[in-house]
């Protein structure tokens, strides 16, 4: 700054141990009123200039982000082949299930229903029971349920992460 101060491009005023340096007005022109109001009007033209060559900017970064992340030609190709041999590969399975002979009746699938239903029924009676007997046991049991499930062999159905179908 003070090489500066010594050419001569700027000015250098010192207050107390302080320094301030500003520019030389005087190696400017003169500008009178209609200049100034001429280069503000630049100004404001190159202003709105600039935004709209930012919002330009900003749009053909979306297009390239939204083409970049889109598949090409040639990967588009390949998806369909591959959709297309997926598709005739469940076509081919639906005219065999549709072709078999051993189709079940409904007759049967109720059947079926009703024998599950029975068996879970069953299968929750029993469960009960099992339960309402360790209770007992365990009333006069001086060690944990743990311990005696333990001890005597017992896996419950928790054990074994077994759920009780609903009815």
């Amino acid at each position: 700054m003070e090489l500066l101060a010594l050419e001569g491009k700027i000015k250098e005023k010192a207050y107390g141990k302080q320094k301030i340096y500003f520019a030389d007005q005087s190696q400017f022109k003169n500008v009178n009123e209609a200049d100034l109001k001429e280069m503000d009007c630049q100004i404001s033209q190159l202003s709105a200039e600039v935004q709209s060559l930012t919002q330009s900017c900003r749009q053909l970064d979306a297009e390239l982000k939204e083409l970049s992340s889109s598949l090409t030609t040639e990967e588009m190709t390949s998806e369909i082949k591959e959709l297309k041999a997926e598709c005739s590969g469940y076509r081919a399975r639906l005219e065999k299930i549709k072709s078999a002979t051993n189709h079940v009746t409904p007759e049967e699938k109720e059947k079926v229903y009703r024998d599950r239903n029975v068996y879970v029924k069953e299968w929750k009676k029993r469960k009960r029971l099992a339960s309402d007997m360790m209770d007992s046991i365990l009333e006069g049991y001086p060690k944990s349920k743990k311990q005696f499930l333990d001890e005597v062999g017992v896996e419950t159905d928790e054990d074994s992460k077994v759920v009780v179908p609903s009815t």
